[in-house]
């Protein structure tokens, strides 16, 4: 183990790393100034912060993040390695890391440390270059050097895809949504002319009508004009932004990269033949894609558990994991990941270990349960806030939610308040109001709690996302 001489009253958080050049960094923490960057030898030229007389002191920007990954490579973000399932770790709090990485460790799945979307990163006032660095410290600290994914998540506009590439990220997830059409309620008259105002539809037809695809595991599916209707009206927009996205990564880094298509937060659920059409177009039109977020049956309701028919569930999962491993293949993304515990088994069960799941809210959620044990009166204070502002901030959420059935928050004596962040209906209330909590007057006090209770909050996530992995 390295020693190191520390500035007068900090004390290390974390082992040292020694760089290539001889370089040795470390993380330390005094009670004013918080954690920082000690970096002692040639390297300290390159970073921004101020000599201590035993190196140079470096507080956690994005800037000293990237050059901290140039000395030491395994902090730079990799792309997923195709035997072994991802699971991806959203920090909304940015603090929340460090317990990902405890549970990870030992486990075959690689994780994505770095994980938000432009609608998170706008609602905790946070930016993908903090994000990424949020994880590489992480990273750093905890000694993790089995490898990590950064995914710019949910991206709409090619701008903030091109944004994130250029700081770094190597997963970037295209959610073409808003142009998904809502073919199931459309008539066949409807959709026929709908259909023949799409660009290159007799090669559709030609491609598609009447025709018949064996996919893995003995499944046929076949196309009926009824159903190739319906799912190149529905998808095809989808696609074509898909492609323009995934064209445009390319032009500005190259073909190393992890893409995904999303289509999950949409109104109805995507039927395997579907699937299966958007992944032949996707690859008809070269976007070499790793995986695909369909919006399966049932409710994929956020930080709670899946709810539906699961019969169903499993009949569709089975040709939905058939159609990612035909071809090429790519993985199946279940989205809206969290909590999801009674269907992880049948879907690592059905795509045989080739996935991806993606979680977020329930990591904040884990830290205001954690407020809710150490300091109750903050807890209701954060919960009657979530109240508050319930209604403004569900409008971009798939929820079902009844706030008349959460009791008086102040009615419920300190030892109950932990109770309030597994029930379904005040889970989610909680859940959909991170970003005014994240950036309102509560969050100094959250983030002091969480600090004071720092062990207790790792350990928590860490049996936490434990238990999904």
């Amino acid at each position: 183990m390295m020693q190191m001489d520390l500035p007068p009253g900090w004390r290390p958080v974390g082992q040292p790393a020694l760089a290539e050049d001889g370089s040795v960094f470390s993380l330390v923490r005094d009670g004013q100034n918080g954690t920082q960057l000690l970096v002692r030898g040639d390297a300290a030229a390159g970073f921004d912060g101020e000599s201590c007389g035993v190196g140079t002191l470096c507080r956690l920007t994005p800037e000293n993040a990237r050059r901290l990954a140039e000395r030491l490579p395994w902090l730079r973000p990799r792309r997923l390695p195709p035997d072994r399932p991802s699971f991806g770790f959203g920090d909304r709090l940015g603090v929340a890391t460090p317990g990902h990485i405890r549970s990870v460790r030992d486990r075959e799945v690689f994780p994505v440390l770095a994980q938000q979307s432009v609608r998170e990163n706008a609602r905790t006032e946070r930016t993908f270059d903090q994000v990424l660095a949020d994880a590489v410290f992480a990273a750093f600290r905890e000694g993790f050097d089995e490898g990590f994914g950064a995914d710019a998540d949910h991206l709409k506009r090619i701008a903030d895809a091109i944004e994130a590439a250029r700081l770094g990220y190597t997963f970037f997830t295209c959610d073409p949504g808003d142009v998904v059409q809502p073919a199931d309620s459309m008539s066949v008259d409807e959709l026929r002319a709908r259909f023949a105002e799409l660009p290159g539809s007799d090669d559709l037809r030609e491609r598609y009508a009447d025709r018949s695809h064996r996919i893995e595991g003995g499944f046929v599916l076949r196309f009926s004009e009824e159903e190739l209707l319906r799912a190149a009206v529905k998808y095809l927009g989808a696609v074509e932004h898909a492609v323009r996205m995934y064209r445009a990564l390319v032009d500005e880094i190259g073909p190393d990269f992890d893409y995904e298509v999303s289509v999950d937060e949409t109104d109805s659920p995507t039927s395997p033949l579907e699937h299966l059409f958007v992944a032949l177009e996707l690859r008809h039109r070269g976007v070499d894609f790793v995986s695909l977020a369909p919006r399966f049956r049932g409710a994929m309701e956020k930080g709670v558990d899946w709810r539906g028919d699961l019969d169903a569930f499993k009949r569709d999962l089975a040709q939905h994991a058939a159609v990612g491993r035909t071809g090429s293949g790519h993985r199946l993304s279940l989205h809206s990941g969290s909590d999801k515990f009674s269907i992880y088994p049948l879907v690592a069960e059905a795509t045989r270990g080739r996935c991806h799941v993606k979680t977020a809210g329930t990591s904040y959620l884990v830290a205001v349960e954690v407020i809710a044990r150490c300091e109750p009166d903050l807890f209701r204070s954060i919960a009657a806030r979530s109240l508050d502002v319930f209604a403004e901030e569900r409008a971009t959420y798939h929820i079902s939610v009844d706030p008349g059935r959460i009791p008086a928050i102040d009615s419920i004596p300190d030892a109950g308040l932990p109770e309030l962040v597994e029930s379904h209906d005040s889970r989610q209330v909680l859940h959909v109001a991170y970003g005014s909590i994240l950036h309102g007057p509560l969050a100094e006090d959250l983030f002091r709690v969480l600090g004071e209770h720092e062990e207790a909050h790792y350990e928590a996530l860490a049996r936490h996302l434990g238990r999904h992995l």
